[in-house]
């Protein structure tokens, strides 16, 4: 079924002891607002975990296939595309692709049907053959840290080395020393819209938001790696509107849910050092508060 409500979402999340999303052009440090020492996380690294939860729980099987992964050729995905709506002419010669008419639109409501993070968040496909663009109905902000964090750096060693000309560099030592960084410890949030408009016009359903409040919920439990410590996520709090415009804006709804520290707690090192308060009492008229996880 469409969705006929609008939807906003706060997703809180923690780290321990792991990096929970390393900057390439920073030596992979855990990513910072420069100015307030805040923990950052994008929303690529967010959708990421919600792409290979998905095709993990689904077996990479249409309608769940996923478009963006790893080692992934895009252009591929295209052609089956216009393989699948019986247009394979258009593929051959150099302008023909481009001169479909009706068929990029086509090709394009194949690949909502196909793939869940197309007609989720959206994908630009009008590159080399052309699928056309769609804009997805979910749509999340980078999350940033409740409170400052800092960056430990850690030594590391390797028993062993990668050539024998490194072994006899070292007379037979063959050590191998790199560097790690880890967050102590870090609660996140992160901000999410659902348009039920823009899920009409790509085919998400009701059955693809539970599927998307189940990956959010779950992501964090299949992607587990030393470099991440220990992540989990802390709550998913919806905000359900009774219309499809809404019922209020949505940071008006996002003020309502509050982190803060436990008295007496300078530098917190767990989530029982948080307090989240949930201001129900204050909520519009037409909203409804969805606690999907503890």
């Amino acid at each position: 079924m469409s969705l006929t409500n609008r939807y906003d979402f706060v997703l809180l999340f923690d780290v321990k002891d792991g990096n929970p999303n390393g900057d390439p052009d920073a030596g992979n440090l855990p990513r910072l607002d420069a100015e307030t020492g805040h923990g950052l996380v994008t929303d690529v690294c967010l959708k990421r975990k919600v792409r290979n939860f998905v095709g993990m729980a689904k077996g990479e099987q249409p309608p769940y296939e996923i478009y963006v992964k790893e080692k992934a050729i895009l252009n591929n995905q295209h052609k089956r595309a216009y393989v699948g709506i019986d247009r394979e002419d258009l593929l051959t010669g150099d302008d023909k692709k481009r001169k479909g008419g009706d068929a990029v639109d086509d090709a394009r409501k194949w690949m909502c049907r196909n793939f869940f993070d197309v007609r989720t968040f959206g994908a630009v496909m009008s590159t080399g053959i052309n699928c056309g663009q769609v804009r997805g109905p979910v749509q999340l902000t980078f999350a940033r840290s409740v409170d400052p964090i800092i960056a430990q750096e850690h030594s590391i060693t390797r028993m062993a080395v990668a050539t024998e000309a490194e072994a006899e560099k070292q007379g037979g030592d063959n050590r191998t020393m790199g560097r790690k960084h880890t967050v102590p410890y870090g609660l996140y949030m992160a901000h999410g819209f659902v348009s039920s408009f823009l899920a009409k016009q790509t085919g998400f359903s009701d059955d693809d938001l539970e599927l998307f409040w189940q990956a959010l919920i779950q992501m964090f439990e299949h992607d587990r790696s030393a470099a991440r410590g220990e992540m989990s996520t802390r709550g998913l709090y919806v905000f359900k509107h009774d219309s499809e415009l809404g019922n209020a804006p949505a940071h008006s709804l996002f003020e309502c849910i509050r982190v803060t520290r436990k008295e007496g707690i300078d530098v917190p090192r767990s989530f029982d050092d948080y307090e989240v308060m949930l201001q129900e009492a204050g909520l519009p008229v037409g909203v409804t508060l969805l606690n999907k996880a503890c």
